[in-house]
């Protein structure tokens, strides 16, 4: 069985606590023993990693995927039709480059293809494919404007094939949004009994709901019914914090301020142009979600980073960007973005118990990232800082030469 020993690193175990000077051992998948301090341990029969005071710390997990949205870090795709076969490919693709920018696990939250994240995630589990733990979804379920499809049945019988299928979380569009029209985000799409149905077609198959809720009502639909996940809660009432906060040990929040941020502030090559962003309304939608989200943190409610990366404004490698965005516009303090990304993207994940911390037992999804993330959140959006990058105890990024040198420790090197 192989066994890796990281030793000379400072440790951000995901449990909340200051990071600290120790040595871990990974043997097959797992974490077999994290010691404190900087006594010597046995070495005996292990790769061993010397650090050199580099930051150990689990994968960051994504609350908010979007695999198939086509755009990633140096391959923006502008097309929003693509034939099927091409698709996948590009969503294959696209599975890489999060996992290349630190991101061991994934819950999606909603797929372009029926079927695309279900057969990715077999090849990815089967090794045949790199990427990372995926909780897999299907399409976006939207109410139909012409009601064809619409009503309890036909939403059970949904559930029901996507559970078929093997997808683990559904999500519906409770609400629209902004970006189909002005005032959109305040359109409720199902009634109270067509939601009822849903959840209890999960709880029957064995899946879990995730809901696109913005409205208030949207919001209270999903917290009634027991959803696993609720993005956005732009504009959640006093009536829909208190439902949220009723569940806050079952239910998990997100934003997805990173989508908003970019079209106000990075996106005027795409069109986004100052004169659109005062018309569309992204600074009052970042002001909203701001103060919504002050009372989530405030109540308890569990909030994670994740905001729709895959638009070519907001591509798919770029996702920590958000973690940042909790820190600057949350006012939130890094240690805690960092358990959030972690240690609650785990429970997400239905993994809380294996994943997610760095302890004896755990899966060893661990990044080992060159500075102190907690002083400098930033630095998890550069790839170059990520010395390595481990899943299930085999690395997708290998230690440079065996072992780690440190940039800064290198170039004092050349300097002397």
């Amino acid at each position: 069985m192989t066994s890796v020993l990281f030793k000379n690193v400072n440790i951000f175990d995901g449990s909340g606590a200051d990071p600290y000077p120790g040595t871990v051992r990974v043997e097959g998948q797992r974490i077999v023993s994290v010691t404190r301090g900087l006594q010597p341990v046995s070495e005996d029969d292990a790769r061993v990693i010397d650090g050199h005071g580099a930051m150990l710390m689990p994968g960051l997990i994504e609350a908010h995927a979007h695999l198939s949205f086509a755009s990633s870090t140096g391959r923006i795709i502008k097309e929003r039709n693509l034939p099927a076969e091409e698709h996948l490919l590009i969503t294959a693709h696209n599975a890489a480059v999060l996992l290349d920018s630190g991101y061991t696990s994934a819950y999606s939250a909603g797929s372009k293809g029926a079927r695309f994240e279900v057969a990715l995630k077999k090849e990815i589990d089967g090794g045949y494919l790199p990427g990372p733990r995926l909780v897999p979804s299907t399409f976006e379920r939207a109410a139909d404007a012409d009601k064809t499809r619409s009503g309890p049945e036909a939403l059970a019988q949904f559930i029901a094939n996507a559970a078929a299928d093997g997808v683990k979380s559904v999500k519906l569009l409770l609400s629209g949004d902004d970006a189909f029209g002005k005032g959109g985000s305040l359109d409720v799409h199902y009634s109270d009994v067509e939601v009822g149905a849903a959840a209890a077609a999960a709880r029957e198959h064995g899946v879990w709901l995730a809901a696109h809720a913005q409205a208030p009502e949207a919001v209270k639909m999903a917290a009634r019914h027991g959803f696993r996940v609720i993005y956005h809660c732009t504009h959640a009432d006093e009536e829909a914090l208190d439902m949220l906060e009723a569940r806050r040990d079952e239910i998990f929040t997100a934003p997805a301020i990173g989508i908003i941020y970019a079209k106000a502030y990075l996106g005027e090559a795409f069109g986004f142009t100052r004169e659109v962003v005062q018309n569309s309304g992204f600074l009052e939608a970042i002001e909203r979600n701001v103060a919504v989200y002050a009372q989530m943190r405030k109540r308890g409610i569990r909030v994670l980073p994740g905001g729709d990366y895959g638009f070519p404004w907001n591509p798919i490698g770029e996702n920590a960007r958000d973690l940042e965005l909790f820190v600057r516009l949350f006012s939130w303090p890094t240690k805690d973005v960092l358990v959030a990304v972690t240690r609650w993207g785990a429970e997400l994940m239905g993994m809380g118990e294996q994943l997610g911390q760095i302890r004896e037992g755990f899966l060893a999804d661990l990044i080992l990232v060159d500075g102190n993330p907690v002083e400098d959140i930033a630095i998890l959006q550069n790839r170059e800082k990520l010395l390595a990058i481990m899943k299930d105890g085999a690395f997708r990024k290998e230690p440079a030469d065996g072992g780690v040198l440190r940039r800064e420790r290198v170039a004092a090197t050349q300097r002397a």
